[in-house]
């Protein structure tokens, strides 16, 4: 294994062990070693965001999207930011284009539509969360918000349905 891979991989490691700060030197330590290195890009990026660094994980983000463009991973984290920001239009782009990418990741539709839901758009949250659940049947977040939106539709049939699949997957988990 290489220096980059091996600084990368204990960077993650310590950044899953929730010690970002840690990792964040070991990131650019093999960013001098590989500094076209998309994947170094990004999980740099992770680290810088769960630092809270916002706007430093939103260029390292843009700098592996720019190197390679197939990192839907990358426009997922910048539209979690920007969603945590509230600025629900950027996250609404970020997600639409990870998903340009990546069109059948459950919780890139699940978050998408957590954004329409807080703008007050049900009708395209339902959508989002009705996909999220098509991909993952028993995804409990996508099915709690489908439900929710649901009753904000006036939908209680189908809220009701919901709940009922939500409280058997709850009692399947607590066995």
């Amino acid at each position: 294994m290489d220096a980059a891979a091996a600084l990368n991989n204990s960077a993650v490691a310590l950044t899953e062990a929730n010690k970002p700060f840690e990792a964040i030197p070991l990131f650019h330590e093999a960013l001098v070693l590989e500094p076209e290195n998309p994947l170094l890009w990004m999980n740099l990026g992770i680290a810088q965001q769960k630092t809270g660094e916002y706007t430093q994980a939103i260029d390292s983000f843009q700098r592996s999207i720019v190197i390679d463009g197939s990192m839907s991973e990358s426009w997922h984290s910048m539209g979690l930011i920007y969603y945590e920001l509230n600025e629900f239009e950027l996250a609404r782009e970020c997600y639409l284009s990870a998903l340009d990418i990546a069109g059948n990741d459950p919780k890139i539709w699940n978050n998408l539509g957590v954004v329409y839901y807080n703008s007050s758009n049900f009708e395209d949250a339902r959508y989002c969360f009705e996909k999220a659940v098509s991909l993952v049947p028993q995804y409990l977040d996508a099915l709690i918000n489908l439900r929710d939106t649901c009753r904000e539709l006036g939908d209680y049939r189908a809220a009701a349905e919901f709940e009922r699949v939500i409280s058997g997957l709850e009692y399947n988990v607590q066995e």
